[in-house]
């Protein structure tokens, strides 16, 4: 009986994975509204009622595809380690950089295409991402940025420097190769040029935001003691 429930959740696996990357490569390549799910179905050689059955509608399919694309560009996995790593902050914000530049610029499939679709044009399926992977990853890439700033977690400012350091960085994923003249001659850039331009970019925007909250924090000191 135990071997015949361990096949069936193997076979449910797969089943599932098919479908999951089939449905990447539709919504990539045609889009969310123009993918249909006997499509997809077709793609991943399934019944129909196999969708129904694993994601419950094509509408959670998607979001699943978005979680699951998200996962392999930026995983919680590896932000974790590198977090965990006996290394400055410094040489995690760049080694940060450095995975979201090699996820932007090299060929990862679907995944990369399916977040630049739905970053260009949002949908209401994103709050999949804002409601679950975003959150928990979150303190992790917080985390270093307070360690460089010396700006509590929980400060609002250390979220605008979050906004201007992970910007640049999506904007590769999002300007992808083929879009224009201007993208592609970015893309053909070295990916260590790139990592240290963004990297020394962040870094100077970081020490100047945290130098400027030390002087601040000083004066009040200062003028409490006069």
């Amino acid at each position: 009986m135990s071997k015949i429930e361990r096949t069936q959740r193997t076979d449910g696996s797969l089943t599932y994975s098919r479908i999951l990357e089939a449905a990447g490569e539709l919504f990539a390549s045609t889009g969310f509204a123009e993918t249909t799910n006997k499509m997809i179905a077709a793609h991943a050689d399934v019944d129909l009622a196999s969708i129904n059955y694993h994601f419950k509608s094509r509408n959670g399919l998607y979001q699943a595809v978005l979680v699951d694309a998200h996962r392999r560009l930026l995983s919680l996995d590896n932000l974790q380690q590198l977090v965990a790593t006996h290394v400055s902050a410094r040489e995690k914000l760049k080694k940060l950089i450095e995975g979201l530049v090699e996820s932007a610029t090299v060929d990862q499939g679907w995944p990369a295409t399916v977040l630049s679709r739905e970053f260009l044009s949002p949908t209401s399926h994103l709050q999949a991402l804002q409601k679950n992977e975003i959150p928990a990853k979150l303190p992790f890439v917080l985390s270093i940025l307070a360690e460089i700033t010396g700006i509590p977690q929980d400060d609002p400012s250390l979220l605008r420097c979050l906004i201007s350091v992970m910007a640049p960085c999506a904007m590769l994923l999002v300007v992808g190769p083929n879009v224009s003249p201007f993208a592609d001659q970015i893309h053909r850039m070295p990916k260590k040029v790139l990592v240290e331009h963004l990297y020394s970019f962040a870094i100077g925007g970081l020490e100047a935001i945290g130098g400027d909250r030390r002087h601040r924090g000083d004066a009040q000191l200062l003028s409490m003691g006069e």
